[in-house]
């Protein structure tokens, strides 16, 4: 959740330039504008200090602090959190390198900066876990945030452009069992948007391709893509089933295996809808983080095959 939280510094900042760009320009320039290099600069190291200090406080305070320490996490949530980092790491580094456009530095510096800025606030994050009792400093957690800035850098360097994106989606899970009910409701809490981005049964990340400009001579829609999704179900702990409560009762429930599922769906690329309206735009590039509503076919580890006439 907090690695997901932390996008809405990079979207108020994308909407302040393109405000900016709308108020007094109305292109992106050609040439670098130092004013403009001194705005994001300052804005983007305020931003970002004052979410990790907000951070640090609501995310940290209520669990014990320790000295700086390693924690190896390859093995919980069916790697489902690691998908989480590199979806975070790939739009922090999407939305600032869109802010830094409007400063008119060289194109390479612009990719560099905005790209690795979303590698560089992923890590404050994971050194604030490394003296965290509850967590660690994980390198895997360190390797999907460098797969989420290289899959933004790569494609920017390469075609100027993010022919293949990264998504989310997610719907609330519903467990009926009353101690399933109970013991999800300690894990991922009780109000919607926890949920939502807390249960990793309920969520799924997508690999977004833009078919049209892969054949550029094809009649496509622009903004026709194809998705490839990775999801999990059955997960009441990180790595296993069973617990005991504060009670020391026990409960068992590793015969609700632990399922991966793997999911095929057309898709939107918003950013491909053309328009000239900035505020447009800004809604455009945040609707893009979500894969749109769609017929999905399902295959997971089980080997069954469903259908969903519509899957988010």
């Amino acid at each position: 959740m907090k690695r997901i939280l932390c996008i809405l510094p990079i979207l108020f900042l994308l909407h302040f330039s393109y405000a900016q760009q709308k108020v007094s320009f109305t292109t992106i320039p050609d040439t670098t504008i130092p004013r403009r290099v001194a705005i994001l600069s300052g804005a983007t190291a305020a931003m970002y200090g004052t979410s990790l200090i907000a951070l640090n406080a609501a995310w940290y305070k209520d669990y014990p602090r320790s000295n700086f320490h390693f924690f190896n996490d390859m093995n919980e949530w069916n790697q489902m959190d690691k998908m989480g980092h590199i979806f975070s790491a790939y739009f922090i580094g999407k939305y600032s390198r869109e802010m830094w456009r409007w400063s008119g530095l060289p194109r390479k510096k612009q990719i560099w900066i905005g790209g690795l800025s979303g590698l560089a606030y992923q890590s404050v994050i994971e050194i604030l876990d490394g003296y965290s009792s509850e967590w660690g400093f994980s390198w895997g957690d360190m390797g999907a945030n460098t797969i989420g800035s290289a899959m933004l850098i790569s494609q920017e360097l390469a075609w100027n452009e993010q022919r293949i994106q990264i998504k989310f989606s997610a719907h609330p899970g519903r467990y009926d069992d009353p101690v399933l009910k109970d013991k999800t409701n300690q894990l991922f809490g009780t109000r919607f948007l926890e949920r939502i981005l807390k249960d990793y049964n309920a969520q799924t990340y997508w690999l977004s391709v833009n078919l049209r400009s892969f054949a550029p001579n094809s009649n496509l829609p622009r903004w026709l893509n194809i998705s490839v999704g990775y999801g999990a179900e059955h997960m009441y702990g990180g790595t296993v089933n069973w617990w005991d409560d504060t009670n020391g009762k026990h409960y068992d429930y590793t015969h609700m295996g632990r399922i991966r599922q793997f999911y095929i769906s057309p898709d939107v690329d918003f950013t491909r809808i053309r328009t000239k309206k900035k505020g447009v735009k800004v809604m455009f590039q945040v609707l893009n983080m979500l894969k749109f509503p769609a017929p999905t076919l399902e295959l997971d580890s089980k080997g069954r095959l469903f259908l969903h006439p519509i899957y988010f």
